[in-house]
């Protein structure tokens, strides 16, 4: 386990839990909008890759649940972006994979989250597009604001890292 890897795991777990406050999630149908969330995980799947950017976005679901600012549809909604863009990146190595964080969020994210959380976790029924929509609305601006501060990181030379850090 690279401790490296591990403190950036944790700052991006915390950040999206502090950004949940200020400037806060967005209330909708049952679920917590954070594009924030999606930001960080487009940002730490491309410099540590799917394990430690996913273990980053479940620790920032349980840390918003314990204080009260998400809902059980954080872990469907933030766990599988970051995993895509972090597969992504193993194989393309470029930091416009971040972009395709929707993808998990929304193709695996909202379809766990509409099936199986809201129905049986939450008691709640949300429809499948619905989610989809809330989560597509979250994600795109997230993934978008990640992949500009990843541009800015690389032309400060601190994203130089990501090839040491991911691999």
């Amino acid at each position: 386990m690279s401790t490296r890897k591990l403190v950036l795991a944790a700052f991006f777990a915390a950040l999206p839990v502090v950004l949940s406050f200020v400037p806060g999630s967005i209330p909708v149908a049952g679920a917590k909008l954070l594009p924030w969330q999606h930001m960080t995980n487009a940002i730490a799947g491309v410099l540590l890759g799917p394990w430690y950017a996913a273990l980053a976005a479940t620790v920032a679901a349980i840390l918003r649940n314990q204080f009260g600012v998400g809902t059980l549809l954080a872990f469907p909604g933030g766990i599988p972006g970051a995993l895509v863009v972090g597969f992504a990146h193993m194989l393309w190595r470029r930091s416009w994979v971040g972009l395709l964080e929707p993808v998990g969020t929304v193709v695996v994210g909202a379809t766990v989250g509409a099936l199986l959380v809201a129905p049986s976790l939450m008691e709640k029924a949300i429809p499948l597009g619905t989610l989809a929509y809330l989560f597509l609305a979250s994600s795109i601006p997230g993934a978008i604001l990640g992949v500009v501060i990843l541009r800015a990181l690389e032309r400060a030379g601190v994203a130089a890292l990501a090839g040491r850090l991911s691999g």
